[in-house]
């Protein structure tokens, strides 16, 4: 049949894995000076963090996607006394879409879509998505190398927003473009919470530095288009989204160097 229309499983592009990598080669090859031995003592440091995660969807997301990546930024302040402050945010995508006869309306008799030139067009479909998060939580030095490390509890409040993405390729749909997207690519957004527990490790030399541990976000979102053109109905007004999964990344501490009281000139 030549060229056929894809609901997921295309080729998936992934620019943002080489920015992931990258910023953790940074992370990694910063160096942290200090003469204050963070083996000693719970230090007031600022941390800042490029993660991923695999997570699979629950609640009415499961419905519509699949299993899913995740790459993430935060910076977070973590005080004497180990309670941490911060913010963070993350990219979601994916390629499993769940959502039968989405492009019903555009397929021809032979189930193809068509371009403006008549020709036969490659469509795919993806998950896109982003959060964003203020946290607080706190290290509780249960186990790890120094009183910096350990079990690391947190909570956040903040916005989750998800999507169909319809990527037509080098082809152009009249039917796929420009505001009449909107009728297919179920955009749904709403506040969220978030609950991670993990573990974090500060080396005493601080090079090694890292994070893992299991997370869950739940969103009580709402669709922001009133009406799909396939099913030619509204879209289900309240939704509970869920995504959970294992996040794992390299983490940057920045703290002061301490005074020992010694000078040289």
């Amino acid at each position: 049949m030549g060229n056929k229309t894809q609901c997921g499983g295309g080729p998936l592009l992934l620019p943002d894995m080489r920015f992931l990598l990258f910023a953790i080669w940074l992370l990694g090859a910063a160096h942290v000076s200090s003469g204050q031995a963070i083996r000693d003592t719970s230090l007031a440091l600022v941390a800042v963090q490029a993660s991923y995660a695999q997570q699979v969807p629950g609640g009415d997301l499961s419905e519509r996607f699949g299993s899913n990546s995740n790459v993430g930024l935060a910076a977070w302040r973590k005080l004497g006394n180990n309670i941490t402050l911060g913010a963070e945010g993350s990219f979601i995508f994916g390629n499993q879409v769940r959502e039968p006869g989405i492009l019903r309306n555009v397929l021809n008799s032979a189930g193809q879509v068509m371009d403006v030139d008549g020709a036969m067009a490659d469509v795919f479909l993806y998950q896109r998505g982003w959060s964003a998060f203020a946290t607080v939580g706190r290290i509780l030095p249960l186990f790890g190398p120094n009183p910096n490390s350990g079990l690391h509890l947190k909570l956040g409040g903040g916005y989750l927003r998800h999507k169909v993405r319809i990527q037509t390729q080098e082809n152009v749909v009249p039917q796929l473009e420009d505001a009449y997207l909107e009728g297919y690519d179920r955009l749904c957004a709403g506040p969220a919470g978030l609950i991670y527990l993990g573990y974090q490790h500060f080396g005493n030399k601080g090079r090694v530095n890292f994070h893992i541990g299991l997370e869950l976000i739940a969103g009580a979102t709402q669709a922001l288009r009133t009406f799909n053109f396939d099913t030619e109905q509204s879209n289900k007004a309240q939704r509970m989204d869920l995504l959970s999964g294992l996040r794992l990344g390299w983490t940057l501490p920045i703290y002061k160097k301490k005074d020992t009281g010694f000078h040289f000139y």
